[in-house]
């Protein structure tokens, strides 16, 4: 992987790397890792300083504690510096999240994915799963409320978009 720092932005990035910087470990709390910095690695870079939105293309792989996603790109969504908003696509995008020291990771993936850092909310569209343990959702439109560990799956306005779950059974040692 390689990082890009374009030079024009170079305040702009050193801005935003101060809002976002350093990676947590996978054992960081699940409440913590949204005060946790956001680091970007991608193949290239890009920032328009006016509009305050940050594009990254070509293996992207963005960590917030233990929050990972890997995505084809990821768009930033900035105000006054700080991330408000990222939006992530991949075939498919995928994130991966320790909620708690020894505890099992949760797992998802989505063509799209918006992630709201200040709400601590992953919201999945478009092929979503999420898989913890022996449990896994998919539907077309997954919210995940990363403060409560709170799935919701599926769509209240129409009852053509269905919630597929299975619960397996969890085997005894």
């Amino acid at each position: 992987m390689k990082q890009a720092i374009i030079k024009p932005v170079a305040k702009a990035w050193h801005m935003l790397v101060m809002c976002l910087s350093v990676v947590g470990t996978p054992a960081l709390a699940l409440e913590s890792d949204a005060d946790q910095a956001i680091t970007i690695d991608s193949d290239t870079a890009t920032y328009d300083d006016a509009a305050e939105i940050s594009t990254y293309t070509g293996s992207v792989v963005s960590t917030q504690g233990s929050i990972r996603v890997e995505s084809d790109k990821l768009v930033v969504y900035l105000k006054k510096g700080d991330a408000e908003k990222l939006i992530f696509v991949g075939k498919p995008a995928k994130f991966k999240q320790t909620p708690s020291q020894g505890g099992e990771d949760i797992k998802g993936e989505a063509l799209t994915g918006e992630y709201y850092p200040k709400q601590k909310l992953l919201v999945l569209i478009d092929q979503a799963s999420v898989t913890q343990g022996n449990a896994m959702y998919t539907s077309q439109l997954i919210e995940y409320d990363i403060k409560s560990a709170l799935v919701k799956a599926g769509e209240k306005s129409s009852g053509t978009k269905r919630v597929h779950a299975i619960l397996k059974p969890r085997k005894e040692k």
